[in-house]
């Protein structure tokens, strides 16, 4: 695994990406600003650590493990993916508090290792090594972060 929320030097360059935003920043695809953005992505990040608990549903036991195969393959993610209705984020937020937010989530998610994860099963994907749970936190930031220019 080369780039690792769980290495100091692959939180350093994820917190940095996220350093490197601001509140113009122009998304190149998709309907979120970026305080938006910033807040869809802590959901996912709330549900690796437990905080976010949610159900499973019949369309993740059916599809979950194949689309699990499909996100922590080596291709880059397509821009404009469905995301689940729990991490849609269309309100107004405020930049400031939510680039807080997410900052002290990846690094209490980074610090905290493997230790710091749920035991449950995800709600899509289903049960997730700690190298998957990761992987998927790392791939979905970096979509989001290539997102907005950063």
């Amino acid at each position: 695994m080369t780039d690792s929320l769980f290495r100091p030097d692959g939180l350093a360059r994820v917190l940095a990406r996220v350093d490197a935003l601001r509140p113009d920043s122009v998304r190149q695809w998709g309907k979120m600003d970026v305080a938006q953005m910033l807040a869809h992505c802590q959901r996912p990040l709330q549900v690796a650590l437990g905080e976010l608990p949610l159900r499973r549903g019949l369309i993740g036991i059916l599809f979950g493990r194949l689309a699990k195969r499909m996100l922590l393959s080596p291709k880059p993610w397509k821009n404009g993916m469905a995301t689940a209705a729990e991490f849609k984020v269309t309100d107004a937020r405020d930049f400031a508090n939510e680039k807080a937010a997410l900052r002290a989530l990846v690094t209490r998610l980074g610090n905290g290792g493997p230790a710091a994860l749920t035991k449950q099963p995800h709600p899509f994907f289903g049960a997730l090594t700690s190298d998957e749970w990761q992987a998927l936190q790392w791939r979905h930031l970096d979509h989001h972060l290539r997102q907005f220019g950063c």
